[in-house]
């Protein structure tokens, strides 16, 4: 079901001490030590809730010799709080939303598709900007099948119709949100959640 996809997500916010975090995270990038004085808890602590965290993708992390530092994923936080929002306010839609798509944003993806795409559908290469990045994987994503469950091996032989490197490109379909792994199982997410590229400058 949606609705246990999006719990799922969202549980890695469903605790005091992993808020909190979050909110001393917001005033800029803190490493471990100072995290767990501030938070009153062990370093170990701060380990076992910053693992949480970063799983969500929520936060994100640097090591700087014996030292890792933490750092608020900006967008994702803003991307799935959204997601919760459009599923919550969807009164109607069809699945995938039947919003018509600007014609700026239109010439956009068109232009993204004719560049990073071979006549006969290769992938050229993984663009470098988020925001054509987001492109090229919605508009391979979105020849899967909703409902329909893709063991790895099987997803891996699908990208690499596109191009080479499928492990890349599968673990991007998870951090922005367009697939849900259970078990190295995988399923589309509802596009509510799906990371916009519209959204971005």
């Amino acid at each position: 079901m949606q609705l246990d996809k999006v719990v799922l997500y969202h549980k890695a916010l469903a605790d005091p001490t992993r808020i909190r975090l979050l909110i001393l995270l917001a005033g800029g990038e803190l490493h471990g030590q100072a995290l767990a004085e501030k938070l009153g808890v062990t370093p170990a602590t701060v380990t076992h809730h910053a693992a949480k965290l970063r799983e969500a993708s929520l936060i994100a992390e640097r090591r700087d010799k014996n030292t890792v530092y933490f750092s608020l994923n900006d967008y994702f936080l803003k991307n799935n709080a959204q997601a919760a929002l459009n599923l919550i306010y969807r009164h109607g839609r069809e699945e995938g939303g039947n919003e018509e798509m600007s014609e700026e944003n239109k010439k956009f993806k068109d232009s993204v598709i004719h560049n990073f795409f071979t006549a006969d559908g290769k992938l050229k290469s993984i663009p470098a900007q988020l925001k054509k990045k987001l492109v090229v994987l919605e508009h391979m994503v979105s020849q899967l099948a909703y409902g329909e469950q893709y063991p790895e091996k099987e997803l891996n032989a699908f990208i690499k119709q596109y191009h080479e490197d499928f492990a890349t490109i599968r673990r991007e379909f998870i951090m922005h949100q367009f697939m849900f792994r259970e078990k190295n199982v995988y399923e589309l997410n509802p596009q509510e959640m799906w990371a916009k590229w519209e959204a971005l400058k």
